[in-house]
């Protein structure tokens, strides 16, 4: 099993991205949080073609963190249904990956 993953999420505001980061970082749930501004999605919900603009966040956490990331993302997140995807990552540097580590809870 990874050890290590990025996880992807979307948010619909770069206030509400910023704050999700800062609570992730803060709270030990993730090393990094780089949070991107002006992603163009594209999706059907409830059956009505959306095209919006949200923020991206890529968060570098440890795999054994998921289950409670995810569902601190679940508590403070305005959408209903919002994008929580794990990436595992195969290989990286050893030093940034350390720096993860020693950054995240246990």
């Amino acid at each position: 099993m990874k050890k290590f993953a990025v996880v992807l999420v979307t948010a619909g505001s770069e206030k509400e991205a910023q704050k999700i980061a800062e609570i992730l970082v803060k709270e030990k749930l993730a090393a990094c949080v780089n949070v991107i501004p002006n992603v163009k999605s594209y999706f059907n919900w409830q059956e009505t073609f959306y095209q919006e603009k949200e923020v991206l966040l890529l968060i570098k956490t440890k795999v054994a963190l998921f289950e409670k990331l995810k569902n601190r993302i679940l508590k403070i997140h305005s959408y209903q249904t919002p994008e929580i995807i794990l990436l595992p990552i195969d290989k990286g540097s050893k030093n940034y990956l350390d720096w993860i580590g020693k950054e995240t809870r246990e």
